[in-house]
């Protein structure tokens, strides 16, 4: 039984690594967010408008422990599951924890042209969005670190180099 849980902020690539780690082990692929819209049949942006953030934290934190259960699976978290109740320490004992490390500028390139859909990010500038994805990682990353595995995902931005990390992922995991 394996269970792999990638963790990391916003645009790290966590459902990118995740659906092609799961093509190459030829296991289950569970996104977190999506799992949480499906099961829910709302957005998670509608969700944090009806409920707002800690109302959605509360779903995030049951379906965390949902998915947690299925077996041989990867699963994406959304970047703010790590750091809310004890959901780090509840990974880290529930499978291979890897943290997607990516440079502010990396994160912000990957988000500002999306950030409409990402219901922390709605209505910044492009000042704004990258001033607060620095503080965000630096409030984020101490759950982060905690993760047993960290991969550099900074130069992630084309397939080549997405086949790259999945095979160095493979190598940390001993896969």
């Amino acid at each position: 039984m394996k269970r792999i849980i990638l963790l990391g902020y916003m645009g790290s690539g966590k459902t990118t690594i995740g659906k092609a780690l799961s093509l190459a082990l030829d296991m289950r692929f569970y996104d977190l967010d999506w799992y949480i819209e499906n099961r829910m049949r709302k957005t998670i942006a509608h969700i944090f408008s009806e409920r707002g953030e800690e109302g959605f934290r509360k779903i995030e934190y049951n379906m965390l422990h949902e998915v947690c259960e299925f077996e041989d699976v990867i699963i994406s978290c959304g970047g703010g599951t790590p750091c809310h109740f004890d959901n780090m320490d509840y990974m880290n004992r529930q499978g291979e924890t890897v943290y997607l490390k990516a440079l502010p500028e990396v994160l912000y390139g990957h988000l500002s042209m999306g950030r409409v859909v990402r219901p922390l990010l709605g209505g910044k500038t492009q000042g704004e969005l990258l001033a607060h994805i620095r503080e965000h990682l630096v409030q984020r990353e101490t759950f982060y670190q905690k993760a047993k595995h960290t991969l550099d995902v900074s130069l992630m931005d084309d397939y080549e180099k997405i086949k790259i990390s999945v095979q160095k992922l493979r190598k940390i995991l001993n896969l």
